[in-house]
């Protein structure tokens, strides 16, 4: 139901837009969340939007650098990635949750997931 695109390989400083893609039923009342995952660590949260967009939420390691917006005409939440660095390198996700927090954690509180897209940033 949810299926997140736009991940590939770009050099450090560079930037990717990332699409979250809602299919099966509306999640235009749900807060969206991504979230990432490097090989051999813990899941984390990246960046939250409120149903309406009014509201955004970002981790401190990539405030100011991330933006999270949504298109609830097309069922659809973005996450715009600048300056890009190596450590940002992970498998990230979207996700939906019916409240939204200003921090999800490895995203327990989340009610639905979709399928990853790789994001890999060569130094």
């Amino acid at each position: 139901q949810l299926q997140a695109s736009g991940g590939g390989l770009v050099q450090a400083g560079g930037s990717l837009r990332l699409s979250c893609a809602a299919s099966g039923r509306t999640f235009s009342s749900y807060a969206m969340g991504w979230f990432r995952q490097a090989p051999g660590k813990e899941r984390e949260f990246v960046a939250a939007i409120s149903w309406s967009g009014a509201v955004t939420y970002y981790a401190d390691s990539v405030k100011g650098r991330f933006t999270i917006s949504r298109d609830n005409a097309k069922n659809t939440v973005y996450l715009q990635m600048n300056s890009l660095k190596p450590e940002d390198t992970a498998i990230y996700y979207c996700a939906a949750a019916s409240k939204l927090y200003s921090d999800y954690g490895p995203g327990d509180g989340m009610d639905y997931w979709g399928k990853g897209t790789q994001v890999t940033v060569s130094s």
